[in-house]
């Protein structure tokens, strides 16, 4: 996925995303989401991984944050709906 905003309403986009993860990933496995997020919505897409591990850092000047998270996921549909959940946050970019 090139960085960048998510395109939540371009299902041509999603379509050849879930492609590309079901060509290069094999199902059940686990997925690094990484994204960046302003600081004050990052408590927003912390509840996006409840219940996952995750390594948040603040950037040099503390207005961004960037979130890691390995999820074991089933299929390319649970990626998906973490990037989309995390898209519809404010601010944020996917890496």
């Amino acid at each position: 996925m090139a960085p960048g905003k998510l395109p939540l309403s371009d299902p041509a986009w999603w379509d050849n995303f879930k492609q590309l993860l079901d060509d290069g990933y094999d199902w059940p496995g686990v997925y690094v989401f990484k994204f960046i997020v302003p600081k004050q919505n990052v408590e927003e897409l912390k509840a996006v991984f409840e219940g996952h591990e995750i390594d948040i850092k603040a950037s040099s000047k503390g207005s961004y944050h960037s979130l890691t998270s390995r999820i074991q996921v089933d299929s390319s549909e649970d990626v998906i709906a973490i990037y989309r959940a995390a898209g519809s946050i404010e601010g944020v970019i996917s890496l």
